[in-house]
């Protein structure tokens, strides 16, 4: 099972910017939240390595919880 993960991040990211990473951006207040899976630790660093190579100051990352339906093997 591929971690999901949401990072936030000071002000707009490009639709180009979230599609090349494999994230999905919606825009929050003072910024931008990005949600998606990440194969791993190495993989997480490398997306993070590539927002503050845009320029973009990081608020925060967090692992998102496991849903039941993927836990029960269903995908939703």
């Amino acid at each position: 099972m591929t971690p999901r993960v949401e990072i936030r991040v000071l002000g707009p990211v490009r639709i180009e910017v979230a599609d090349r990473l494999g994230l999905h951006a919606s825009v929050a207040p003072a910024g931008t939240v990005l949600r998606g899976a990440v194969a791993d630790r190495p993989a997480l660093h490398g997306v993070l390595d590539r927002l503050r190579t845009n320029g973009l100051e990081l608020i925060e990352v967090r692992r998102l919880p496991v849903s039941p339906a993927v836990k029960a093997g269903r995908r939703t």
